[in-house]
């Protein structure tokens, strides 16, 4: 009778460890989980900045080439406008190549204060 008690509280004593062990896998699992689920979090949250720079990027990138084509054609319909004056009116020719910044501003014109 001795045999059986101490069988019983063995078998009850290595079925308790196997819930343990069974109750800790489970808690290692649900925690491994969670940090799983923090980094795919973390990483959804770092590729969409990443997307929004790169549209962001792009979008600034579009602006200043339709920015600068507008400078051009801005530019060459006064071109063609001082081209047009120039053959009505027989002018001298005109050098497009100085520089656009002075947009043909020029001292002479100017008395200087007396």
């Amino acid at each position: 009778m001795n045999d059986v008690q101490k069988a019983e509280a063995l078998a009850s004593t290595e079925t308790q460890i196997e819930q343990s062990k069974s109750q800790f896998e489970i808690q290692r699992m649900q925690t491994e989980n969670q940090l799983r689920l923090q980094i795919m979090a973390q990483q959804f949250e770092y590729d969409m900045k990443l997307k929004q720079i790169d549209v962001e990027t792009n979008t600034k990138k579009e602006a200043q080439i339709e920015d600068r084509k507008d400078t051009r054609t801005k530019m060459q319909a006064s071109q063609q406008s001082q081209m047009i004056a120039q053959r009505e009116t027989g002018g001298a020719p005109t050098d497009f190549e100085q520089t656009q910044s002075d947009d043909n501003f020029d001292m002479q014109n100017f008395d200087p204060p007396a």
